[in-house]
């Protein structure tokens, strides 16, 4: 089940130092740009918008980031319960329970409100994130070392590039030969979504998290778990940030590298694409450790992005049924609350992308002030 905990979250400015606010923040801003970025795009806003096929816009950074950002979370979380006494077992088993809810989860967020089962969706961001994280936590538990993580997150990227670009797509061709590699629609991902869940895909003949980018999704939080592990190290916090900095800079690099052979797509999420928005993460990261770890910049400017990482999974869950129920209700022909809403004044900002960016930012705010009262009253809400 879902748990609600009520342990208090001190003040940034006086909370123990083996807390990482950084972290936390950058969670935050995860979160806010994932929202941002959901309910912006079906209109005219261009940076809110995924890139079409190859190649990549800030958008694009945004998932992957929370995915290693779960990476990095399972070493503090597991660390955590070790030492509180935890046992493996009871940990293994409070992390399938963790992956079946966020699971399900997904299942509500893709359903809802009326939940037509024939066409229902089963793919999904947190089903994703379910995936990636039973993965690596089971992962973690059974061997702590780096060394195994970095073999793991190798054999994932070259596999998956492998699968990709070697093995033919039944009924279509061979990639690279007798059809284009990484075309739309005839490659080996979209072929195995649509006879695994025809008629339930996102783009009706592929999905951009069906099953088998799942792999270098793994990988991403792998790099995600490295990253956490080295942030556990006996360093300094000098030493850390240099390191998150330095391997930040030499992710992008590869990723750019590979780009040319395996180009960077989200909805592949090929493995220079991995490697690409880990390296961003990092830098992230690196600024956010820098700000507030080592400088100590934690009052005012980082309130905000707590309130969204402190309860991040309910904040993403608020902000797709409200959206999902904003477009459901009908006040006439053709015509939604949510279309409502825009139309009686944001579509009456000119240029009209400034429009579709404003109605983007006021349903991140509802979404904050819905979870708000939650951070206040020291509620924290677990899967």
């Amino acid at each position: 089940m879902a748990s609600v905990s009520s342990v208090p979250l001190e003040n940034p400015a006086r909370v123990s130092s083996s807390r990482l606010i950084s972290l936390d923040v950058l969670r935050g801003i995860t979160i806010a740009f994932m929202i941002l970025v959901n309910n912006g795009g079906r209109y005219a806003y261009g940076p809110l918008k995924h890139s079409d096929w190859n190649g990549w816009t800030p958008t694009d950074l945004v998932f992957p980031t929370f995915v290693f950002l779960v990476g990095i979370t399972i070493v503090f979380s597991t660390e955590s319960r070790l030492s509180r006494g935890a046992s493996k077992k009871s940990i293994a088993l409070h992390d399938m329970q963790r992956f079946v809810i966020l699971f399900l989860l997904g299942i509500v967020v893709n359903g809802f409100p009326f939940f037509h089962l024939e066409t229902l969706r089963i793919y999904g961001v947190l089903q994703r994130i379910a995936i990636c994280f039973l993965v690596c936590s089971f992962l973690y538990l059974w061997d702590k070392k780096p060394a195994s993580k970095i073999v793991l997150a190798v054999i994932a990227l070259v596999g998956y590039w492998a699968l990709m670009r070697f093995v033919p797509v039944p009924g279509l061709g061979v990639p690279g030969k007798t059809i284009p590699f990484m075309d739309k629609y005839a490659n080996i991902a979209a072929w195995l979504d649509r006879h695994i869940f025809p008629g339930r895909l996102y783009r009706g003949v592929r999905d951009p998290e069906g099953l088998l980018s799942d792999i270098p999704s793994v990988a991403t939080a792998l790099l995600g778990m490295l990253t956490g592990m080295w942030l556990r190290t006996t360093k300094s916090k000098e030493q850390k940030c240099l390191g998150l900095l330095g391997g930040g800079i030499a992710l992008v690099f590869l990723g750019q590298l590979w780009n040319p052979w395996f180009p960077i797509n989200k909805n592949l999420w090929t493995s220079s694409f991995v490697l690409f928005c880990a390296g961003i993460s990092l830098l992230g990261l690196a600024l956010c450790y820098w700000a507030i770890e080592i400088r100590g910049w934690k009052r005012g400017w980082t309130y905000y992005w707590l309130v969204f990482g402190a309860n991040a999974i309910t904040a993403y869950m608020v902000s797709e049924l409200l959206a999902s129920g904003l477009d459901s209700i009908k006040l006439g022909p053709g015509q939604t609350l949510d279309d409502l809403i825009y139309q009686g004044f944001f579509q009456r900002v000119h240029p009209p992308g400034i429009g579709a960016l404003l109605y983007a930012i006021a349903f991140v705010m509802v979404c904050w002030l819905v979870v708000w009262p939650l951070y206040i009253k020291k509620i924290f809400i677990k899967v």
